[in-house]
């Protein structure tokens, strides 16, 4: 099975373009949303460490993002409680699509967690910083502390544009991506 990771600066437009692949794909975004709404052992660890602040079950991200502008070092502690269950659901996805010829990941933090192989494709996702700037902005959930509290824990750009193996500019024309998309499959898969 090849693995293809999808790499870039929030907003780049990493989860569009994965999608765009076609192929089974695991996005960690989504599988953290889904661990807020659903799973009430990470509920009662956060809530045991920030009491103040988590009164009911569901997890709702506003009270994590208040928890995180208060203290940016509690990123670190709820990063610790959240990401070892969002590894354990991507081992359970890999184990369940291992028979396919390939799996695309879109995890903000792939490398900087070190969940890379050296087999896999790296496929970094460039966006002008104007644009992506600009469509950051116009996101329900925008705040630009909790941006640059994030931003620090990515690795910069140009390290990643080291590692890897394709760089897909982005125009952010729909069109233009799922173009892209299909090119890329094409180099890798067949």
């Amino acid at each position: 099975m090849i693995r293809i990771a999808v790499l870039g600066a929030i907003g780049s437009g990493k989860s569009f373009f994965a999608k765009q692949l076609n192929i089974p794909l695991f996005c960690a975004d989504a599988i953290v949303q889904n661990l807020y709404k659903t799973n009430k052992s990470i509920f009662f660890k956060l809530k045991k460490i920030f009491p103040k602040y988590l009164d009911k079950f569901p997890l709702k991200k506003s009270q994590l993002v208040d928890i995180v502008i208060k203290n940016p070092n509690n990123l670190k502690k709820i990063i610790k409680i959240v990401h070892p269950e969002v590894r354990k659901r991507m081992q359970l996805f890999l184990k369940k699509n291992r028979k396919k010829k390939a799996v695309v990941l879109d995890v903000p933090l792939f490398l900087e967690n070190r969940l890379d192989l050296s087999t896999d494709i790296l496929v970094l996702i460039v966006g002008d910083k104007k644009k992506v700037s600009s469509n950051l902005k116009k996101r329900n959930n925008f705040n630009p502390k909790i941006q640059k509290i994030l931003k620090s824990l990515q690795m910069p750009i140009h390290k990643k544009k080291e590692k890897a193996d394709f760089v897909v500019k982005n125009n952010f024309n729909s069109a233009n991506i799922k173009k892209e998309a299909r090119i890329l499959l094409n180099k890798i898969i067949i």
